[in-house]
């Protein structure tokens, strides 16, 4: 029976620049005519043999049905078990194959989403776009610490993900290991795992700042509008940016640093996956901006925002129907956002097709 995925290792620099050009194209394509492919049993053997002890790769999970050049099953090399078959596909592999984005960090286990799991896909999604990203990772009970000490202010790239269930005790102890050694300014961490509700509470009886996300979901099917969008190079956001900051962060004395540290974040989304910036104008001036990263199959829409003194004029709304209208260009069938649970904008996404498909909790207090 053939196997629901398929699976390419790959360097992170290596798949971001196969988002651009639109295929995976490694030598192996010309030196013997196909790309290499493996089975989850099989991943292991050529990691061992042309990686052995990395672990920055990440595992390319790839849909056999949205394959159009010849999939063969062959042996292999002469070390691998007798009798073992590896799928060799012979033409490029299409990004808009690739379903998913799994970080490879043995002997870590790995989860590896089906096409059709909306969920599994978004959480790959959330969770392997910070560890690609992070200037440093290190592994902690129940996952993984993301660290950039050039942006020690935010949260998103310094903190813990765990995807493994643990309890506040455990996660109160990693997080202030790993901040005490790192220098950060705040503790952070992302409950990953179905049914962390409970250890959120706890932590949030305990003084950290908790706060539920939505995972939510739709087809990459175009909605009308987004004529008066533009894409534009992201420094043509940045002030935009800053000001938003500005007026949405708590004042005081490290205001600044933390809001040169989130625009200065920003940039590194586009080392790993291929992001659009979308922006709407009002006299020249952008009063509306979005971001659309594509990685694979998969889109996501983050950053959504809107000047106060223009809301209402269905700037958001055209932002959303550009980056959906680029993400069905770019071969996406699945486009995820995070939404706070307890905030009006879920409810504006769910009216334009977005269904929640799952949550996380974020946790976070100062140091």
């Amino acid at each position: 029976m053939a196997p629901d995925v398929l699976l390419h290792l790959i360097e992170p620099a290596a798949w971001r620049a196969a988002l651009t050009e639109g295929v995976v194209r490694p030598p192996s394509l010309d030196a013997v005519g196909f790309v290499h492919l493996s089975t989850p049993e099989q991943v292991h053997l050529p990691a061992l043999r042309l990686y052995p002890g990395r672990r920055d790769l990440v595992l390319l999970v790839v849909d056999p049905a949205r394959l159009t050049d010849p999939l063969r099953f062959e042996a292999g090399v002469p070390a691998d078990p007798g009798g073992m078959l590896f799928p060799h596909l012979y033409g490029p592999l299409p990004v808009a194959a690739v379903t998913a984005v799994v970080p490879y960090r043995p002997p870590a286990l790995f989860s590896l989403p089906a096409p059709e799991d909306l969920l599994g896909r978004a959480l790959s999604y959330v969770t392997s776009l910070p560890v690609r990203r992070a200037v440093g990772v290190g592994d902690v009970p129940g996952g993984i610490a993301v660290l950039d000490p050039d942006h020690a202010h935010s949260h998103d790239n310094n903190r813990l993900l765990l995807t493994d269930p643990v309890d506040a005790d455990t996660v109160e102890s990693a997080a202030d290991e790993v901040a005490g050694n790192a220098g950060w300014p705040h503790r952070a961490a992302a409950l990953m795992w179905p049914g962390a509700a409970g250890v959120a509470a706890e932590l949030g009886r305990r003084g950290w700042n908790t706060e539920q996300l939505l995972l939510m979901a739709r087809p990459a099917i175009p909605l009308p509008g987004g004529e008066t969008v533009e894409v534009v190079e992201q420094r043509e956001v940045h002030e935009f940016w800053e000001r938003s900051w500005r007026r949405d962060l708590p004042g005081g004395p490290q205001l600044e640093r933390v809001v040169a540290d989130l625009i200065g974040r920003e940039h590194l989304n586009d080392r790993v996956v291929a992001v659009t910036d979308l922006v709407v104008r009002e006299q020249g001036r952008v009063v509306a901006s979005g971001q659309l990263r594509v990685d694979g199959a998969t889109a996501a829409v983050d950053s959504v925002l809107t000047d106060p003194e223009s809301r209402g004029r269905g700037h958001a709304g055209a932002i959303l129907a550009r980056a959906l209208e680029l993400a069905g260009a770019a071969g996406c069938d699945l486009v995820v956002l995070e939404a706070a649970a307890d905030d009006w904008p879920r409810l504006w996404y769910a009216r334009r097709g977005f269904e929640v498909v799952g949550s996380v909790w974020i946790a976070d207090r100062p140091a």
